[in-house]
């Protein structure tokens, strides 16, 4: 299936400045997939598993040099061709050998060889790995297939895309037809998500249990990993913190409770910090942090110890529920489970997006989203029509904090109402880059 991770390997083969390269996400989300696919633009392809291949850390020991290194795998894999410039070198699962983390650096020294690595809790490793070369790598982290990659599975054309992507930059209603196959495809995104395997397991048929069974087993496969990978004193937490999202996001307030992961009023950070950082580290959830003031620079304002934390994929979530509940989202109901859904879903599309995402509470108030946007930040509301609560996008947008732009995610076709907020369609914010007014090429120095 085609993949954006696609054109960057790309244009990262041909870059005269190369580094090697090394890819991060979660586990099942296609990393190896594309890696191998990609392979196929050169003559000669090593694909090194350092889990399946226990004894391959042997050749990254001693010298580290890039000679010493091709001439060891030479040795070992007699049966593959390595000619400088023709040959690429696919790391896979290094986190499990720490020295090939070394090793990457002499590969970008030297330029003969494109050097991919990838794995899947790589995120939890390097972290902590002093070895990591720092400065030598070029890094990418993939996430799972997002709405416009599945639309190109479903064989969506692409004018139809673009047509879309332009009434959304120009804030101008999308044809009724087109809104409502738009919707249904969204609709089915929610439930079958962007796992590889999944939407693949949905095309063939339009079969949605085979794609919930699917879901259910890489969900097996996650917990799997962390009784595998994680600290020894990290495992349990972990774990609980990870089964309790569905329930932490069926609130009324999304805010992430420690006293929900068991229903103790004695837990904390210290009892759970350790574990969601494992689960955010490996790319399994995304944090969203609340806010002391919505002002750029948005990290710098950042409350670390106050945040929701969204699944990174929403159809592993809802395969996580009840079966009713997607039952209620292929009958309409896009807000089952008091807008747990829709919530994780456009924090899921301002990840992939690149957008990093936080949230502004007071007393009186709460936003879903702040985002940086147009070089300064906006404030996202996902709301159904019946519901829309206004009040925080007003509050955020008083003179007191300054904010400029107000947008609406919900069940509606495109405008922007009397007071120049902007409302969207529920699918919309997996375009969220097409809502940008200004970019860098709008950057000009005079002379």
């Amino acid at each position: 299936m085609r993949r954006k991770v696609d054109e960057m390997l790309k244009a990262w083969k041909g870059s005269k400045k190369r580094k090697s390269l090394v890819i991060f996400g979660a586990r099942q989300v296609g990393k190896t997939f594309s890696v191998r696919e990609f392979a196929k633009s050169f003559d000669h392809f090593l694909e090194i598993n350092f889990e399946t291949d226990k004894n391959a850390g042997e050749i990254f020991m001693g010298e580290i040099t890039t000679d010493a290194l091709i001439s060891k795998l030479r040795l070992r894999y007699e049966n593959d061709t390595i000619e400088p410039g023709k040959t690429l070198i696919f790391l896979d699962e290094i986190q499990l050998c720490p020295n090939a983390f070394t090793s990457l650096k002499p590969f970008t020294d030297d330029g003969r060889y494109h050097v991919i690595a990838s794995g899947s809790t790589l995120g939890t490793k390097y972290r902590r790995e002093t070895s990591f070369p720092v400065g030598y790598v070029d890094i990418v982290t993939m996430y799972s297939m997002d709405f416009e990659e599945y639309l190109w599975a479903a064989k969506m054309d692409e004018k139809h895309i673009g047509a879309v992507k332009e009434c959304i930059q120009k804030t101008e209603p999308i044809d009724d037809f087109v809104l409502s196959v738009f919707n249904e495809r969204f609709r089915d995104y929610l439930i079958i998500g962007g796992m590889p395997e999944a939407v693949e397991a949905f095309m063939e048929g339009k079969d949605y249990s085979s794609a919930r069974k699917v879901q259910k087993e890489i969900n097996r496969i996650y917990l799997e990993d962390i009784g595998k990978y994680a600290d020894p004193t990290d495992k349990s937490k972990a774990i609980n913190c990870f089964r309790s999202i569905p329930n932490q996001l069926s609130k009324d307030n999304k805010k992430f409770m420690y006293s929900e992961v068991e229903k103790s009023t004695n837990a904390n950070s210290r009892t759970y910090g350790s574990g969601i950082n494992w689960l955010i580290d490996s790319y399994l959830v995304n944090p969203c942090y609340n806010l002391q003031e919505p002002h750029i620079p948005l990290i710098s304002n950042a409350i670390l110890s106050s945040f929701k934390l969204f699944y990174h994929d929403t159809g592993l979530l809802m395969s996580m529920m009840e079966s009713q509940v997607a039952w209620s989202v292929f009958n309409g109901d896009i807000y089952a489970n008091k807008g747990a859904l829709m919530e994780n879903a456009v924090s899921e599309a301002l990840v992939k997006n690149g957008i990093d995402t936080y949230h502004f509470t007071k007393k009186s108030f709460e936003t879903d989203f702040i985002i940086p946007m147009d070089r300064d930040v906006a404030v996202i509301e996902v709301k159904s029509g019946e519901n829309r609560r206004a009040r925080a996008i007003y509050n955020v947008m008083s003179e007191k904090y300054g904010v400029e732009r107000g947008m609406f995610i919900e069940d509606t076709n495109i405008f922007v109402d009397e007071l120049g907020l902007e409302h969207y369609p529920m699918f919309a914010a997996s375009f969220i880059n097409s809502m940008e007014r200004y970019g860098w090429k709008d950057l000009k120095r005079s002379v």
